[in-house]
């Protein structure tokens, strides 16, 4: 009879409490969810399914250079891999990715359709394809290999995947996160790139920076579909806690229907251009129906989608009693339209979930850069080293050849030839194996300097590798290199307007919570018609693109930020609008009842239609249009020597669409903007030192239509840009002065220039000082009148430096003149922008 198990016996079983082994389990599964899957880690900012998306493309060569590939290729990948979870999570994971509306900086590209604003679902992954985008590959994956980061095995241990990718950006900051853990969550806002990185610099600089001054570099979110931030109380407290609500609302303008239509000339529209993050235009739209009906929201006559591809554009008709500031409150207040933005910054911080602050988020960045940097400079030492020990090795055999070549002609195997080597050469093991498998061609005199020159090239590798492991100093130099390299490649402007002192007073984190709403109808609507301006209003434009008025005038003072520099400074003087122009060439009216005052300056490209924004296209000019009874035209020149005048007239009836100002070839841009009037002279410079000084006047320079290209200014050699053009009256500027690239300035007599005809190849008028005496190895970088009063001058140098140059300083010579070297500048320091501002 087969002996039975005897479960009961001693040591079989053992005694646990119900609620004990409950809580160690559901503390099991909770950690599992909280680490496994839905909170991401602060040194990548990712999750472990978005980690394993790019990895996988990654391995599957999907860069932004190669053609895209079905999503149903990548999600396999995935699956089988490294995520062993369902299907449609992984792909919803990879749509999110692609989606402009859903990440601030998307780090996929996609091709197919991937949803909308509406939720409209994506097509199946079957028909969508996708590939990597430029930022994740430069941000993320440049440096991935295992000596940058940890790897580890993935679930069926069949392979490796890496822990953490070496990101190169605080991805977690730049496009947010949203989790739901066991018992916790996390809502991260994305953020500008741009102000993240200056941060960072900041940070590095100054590792004590107050919070107050690193909340100024980073001034708050700034999310992919705009809209307006109420106040800053409820980002310095999410800031500075980790949690906090910060207000958010859509972004709404008024407009009178066009004239050719049926409906009344007059009547009123309220056009929203931008809804607040994550909201759902479809069921937003639906929503404000619903309420019309049930009348709970009265004075509206229609409401229609008229969005496109160029942007957003919901349009509501108001009735002829109704009042287009109540009926945008009552939208604020009874809609989505306005609502808060609860952030929480809860991260992993090795795998413990963690609420940070933006400092602290920030600095554990830092300190994985750090180390990921560490990690990778000592790995190319030790290959660099390597590869010196080989090159040595063979070297050391050229110059032993006819000892080599004994020694293997009797030698009976390889290994006895490798101990006789190591024995008579001094070398190691490593190098006897590269001396046996040199080929016969390394023995020729050609392959003999090609290992002495990398033999020099691995010493000064080996040297500079090894004074950043040594010196923490140069590290964070390279580090901060690399931020500001990717800052000039990936930044843009910042899409959400963040509105001071009109936020309500958040809760001190003692207060009690209360279900009440916030009473914030008195500030939450400011005026869509604004009434006219000071008569001593001026506009500003600074040099970073952001524009405002301000009354009565600020006194002039000195700027020492590059941000302060104002490039344009001009009285209103009941003028509407004021004139943008792009790099394309085409002009687009700002209307002046749309610009902040100076106490909230804000992006130009923030205010022009959606159109424009929806483009990204940089700004390259801005210009007041002239009074009336004024007799000027605008005259254009551009980078390749086109230039044109245009009748102000051309430029009256521009619509909100904009209009082609010049037509301009293929990497051709707008060099000056200028108005001009009759008996003016235009003096045109390139990079070789050229000037051609030419009068403005019907013959030389006639007025064209507004897509016309224009005429060739002056001849530009192969080689040569258009680096400046003044226009002036020869009676009232008598000098202008020239600046180098390599830091060398001169003011130069008009009387130097002789004056020519359009098409001539003008006036050398600078001689450029090399190494060699005369050796052209400088260009010229600008040219600009010396009008009455101007004192002192802005440049920027190679080393981000803002420099003021005071004219007096800078020799009046002739045009053959070489200049003197600019004082202020450091040895190896040189010019990298002339910055034609105003003081103020």
């Amino acid at each position: 009879m087969a002996k039975q198990l005897d479960l009961l016996a001693t040591g079989k079983i053992i005694p646990t409490a119900l609620h004990s082994e409950m809580e160690r389990s559901y503390l099991e599964y909770a950690m599992s969810v909280i680490v496994g899957r839905a909170l991401p880690d602060v040194r990548d900012g990712l999750k472990p399914v978005h980690r394993r998306i790019l990895y996988a493309m990654h391995e599957l060569g999907l860069t932004p250079d190669r053609p895209y590939r079905k999503c149903a290729r990548v999600v396999g990948d995935v699956l089988g891999k490294y995520h062993p979870h369902g299907d449609q999570s992984v792909y919803d994971a990879l749509v999110r990715m692609v989606q402009d509306f859903s990440s601030r900086y998307p780090l996929l590209a996609g091709h197919g359709n991937f949803g909308s604003v509406d939720n409209d679902p994506p097509a199946a992954m079957r028909y969508t394809e996708t590939r990597l985008a430029a930022i994740a590959q430069d941000g993320l994956l440049t440096d991935i290999s295992e000596a940058t980061v940890n790897y580890a095995n993935n679930f069926d241990n069949s392979q490796q995947e890496p822990v953490v990718l070496p990101a190169q950006l605080p991805i977690l900051l730049l496009n947010g996160c949203t989790g739901i853990a066991v018992g916790m969550a996390t809502n991260v806002p994305p953020h500008n790139l741009g102000e993240i990185v200056d941060g960072l610099i900041a940070l590095i600089d100054h590792p004590d920076l107050p919070d107050r001054k690193l909340w100024q570099l980073i001034p708050g979110p700034d999310f992919p579909t705009g809209g307006e931030i109420i106040g800053t109380a409820g980002i310095e407290e999410a800031y500075a806690t980790g949690r906090g609500s910060i207000p958010l609302r859509g972004v709404a303008h008024l407009e009178a229907l066009e004239k050719g239509s049926k409906r009344r000339r007059h009547q009123q529209v309220l056009v929203i251009t931008e809804l607040p993050y994550q909201v759902n235009k479809a069921a937003w739209i639906e929503k404000v129906a619903e309420l019309v009906n049930q009348e709970k929201l009265k004075g509206i006559a229609d409401i229609r989608d008229e969005s496109a591809r160029d942007g957003m554009r919901v349009v509501i008709e108001i009735k002829r009693d109704g009042n287009p500031q109540e009926i945008l409150r009552q939208l604020y207040r009874q809609t989505p339209l306005q609502g808060n933005f609860g952030a929480i910054f809860l991260t992993l911080v090795n795998n413990k979930p963690c609420q940070l602050s933006l400092r602290e988020i920030l600095t554990a960045f830092l300190e994985f850069r750090e180390t990921t940097l560490v990690r990778r400079y000592q790995d190319e030492l030790a290959h660099a080293t390597g590869r010196r020990e080989t090159v040595a090795a063979l070297l050391a055999a050229l110059t032993n050849l006819d000892q080599v070549v004994e020694i293997l002609r009797h030698a009976p195997d390889g290994t006895t030839a490798r101990g006789t080597l190591i024995t008579e050469l001094g070398i190691n093991e490593a190098q006897a194996n590269a001396i046996l498998a040199m080929p016969m061609r390394r023995l020729t005199g050609l392959e003999r300097q090609k290992l002495e020159q990398e033999g020099t090239e691995l010493g000064a590798q080996i040297e500079r590798l090894a004074q950043l492991l040594g010196d923490r100093h140069e590290l964070l130099k390279a580090l901060k290199k690399e931020l500001r390299s990717l800052k000039r490649k990936f930044s843009d402007p910042r899409r959400t307007k963040i509105l001071t002192g009109s936020a309500p007073e958040p809760a001190s984190p003692g207060t009690p919570k209360t279900t009440a709403k916030p009473k914030t109808e008195k500030a939450i609507a400011p005026p869509l018609i604004t009434d006219s301006l000071p008569s001593d209003a001026v506009l500003i434009v600074t040099q970073k693109g952001a524009i405002a008025w301000e009354s009565p005038p600020k006194p002039p003072k000195l700027p020492r930020k590059l941000e302060d520099l104002l490039i344009l400074r001009e009285p209103i003087q009941g003028r509407e609008q004021v004139m943008v122009m792009t790099e394309s060439g085409k002009v687009y009216p700002l209307a002046m009842d749309a610009i902040p005052s100076s106490g909230n300056p804000t992006p130009v490209i923030q205010l022009l239609s959606p159109t424009v924004q929806q483009k990204r296209e940089p700004l390259s000019h801005f210009f007041l249009p002239p009074l009336a009874g004024d007799h000027t035209d605008l005259l254009v020149v551009t980078e390749q020597g086109r230039v044109k005048r245009v009748g102000a007239a051309d430029l009256a009836e521009i619509t909100n669409r904009g209009a082609v100002l010049a037509k301009l070839k293929p990497g051709d841009r707008p060099q000056q903007v200028q108005w001009v009037q009759p008996g003016q002279e235009v003096a045109i410079a390139t990079s070789g030192g050229r000037i051609l000084r030419c009068p403005i006047d019907d013959e030389q320079i006639p007025i064209m239509g507004r897509t016309a290209q224009g005429s060739q200014g002056t001849r530009v050699r192969k080689g040569e840009t258009i680096v400046g053009s003044v226009a002036i009256h020869p009676a009232q500027v008598k000098e202008f002065f020239l600046l180098t690239e390599q830091g060398y300035g001169k003011r130069l007599p008009l009387k130097e220039l002789r004056l020519g005809q359009r098409g001539d190849i003008g006036t050398q008028a600078l001689r450029f000082k090399g190494s060699d005496g005369y050796a052209k190895a400088d260009r010229l970088l600008a040219i600009a009148p010396l009008l009455p009063g101007l004192t002192k001058i802005a440049v920027l140098t190679s080393t981000d430096r803002l420099l003021w140059i005071t004219v007096a300083d800078l020799p009046q010579q002739g045009k053959e003149g070489l200049g003197d070297r600019i004082p202020g500048l450091n040895r190896d320091e040189t010019l990298a922008e002339f910055i034609p501002t105003i003081l103020y």
